[in-house]
């Protein structure tokens, strides 16, 4: 592996690593249980998949070529991560979830791999970034493409390897999280921050605007 790639690595890392909406999502969904956070994980690792495909493709040029759109997305991700955070706030009205709800809950894992992938593709910030980053790390006369395909696998590999890690581990301490006042702490900080992003993300644009 070329100097280059093992610098790539290390930004990538530190990237895909850094506490945000995705890192939160799968620890939520880990809670519920370790079926439920793996899904969330694998889903959050499709939207990164779909960001680096769109860098490569050239198409995150066209976001940051029509600043409406881009803020739109901006609009559209910030109102989803915060719907995620008002609901997870909303469902500590209650002092226990039914046994039947969180039996269901942890039996498909459509739901968190759907909030997983929609969490993170709805980022309009990822493939602007990626797109950005991407050519740093082709070397010139170099082609392009099979480069920035190479380097596009190598952050979907880390998202694989980074966040089912923190579903195992949070499911590896899932007796002390899961008992009613940690698990109740766990999820208002969760719904706290869940919702402190969106409004963060919905800020954003209209700071801009």
């Amino acid at each position: 592996m070329d100097a280059q790639l093992i610098a790539f690595t290390g930004v990538a890392a530190g990237m895909v690593a850094m506490p945000g909406a995705d890192f939160t999502v799968v620890v939520r969904n880990a809670l519920v249980s370790r079926r439920a956070g793996l899904a969330c994980a694998l889903g959050v690792a499709g939207g990164l998949l779909l960001h680096t495909l769109l860098a490569v493709a050239g198409v995150a040029a066209v976001l940051a070529a029509v600043p409406a759109l881009f803020r739109a997305l901006q609009l559209l991700g910030g109102g989803y991560v915060l719907y995620l955070g008002a609901r997870t706030l909303w469902s500590l009205r209650r002092t226990r979830v039914p046994a039947a709800e969180a039996t269901a809950t942890a039996a498909s894992a459509a739901r968190p791999l759907r909030q997983g992938f929609v969490t993170n593709a709805l980022n309009p910030k990822a493939p602007i970034t990626f797109l950005s980053l991407l050519p740093q790390f082709v070397p010139a006369g170099s082609p392009a493409l099979p480069r920035t395909l190479v380097l596009a696998l190598i952050v979907v590999v880390l998202a694989l390897l980074w966040f089912p890690a923190v579903a195992l581990l949070v499911d590896r301490l899932g007796r002390w999280l899961r008992q009613p006042r940690a698990a109740r702490a766990v999820e208002t900080v969760t719904g706290a921050a869940l919702t402190l992003l969106g409004v963060l993300l919905l800020l954003e644009p209209l700071r801009a605007a």
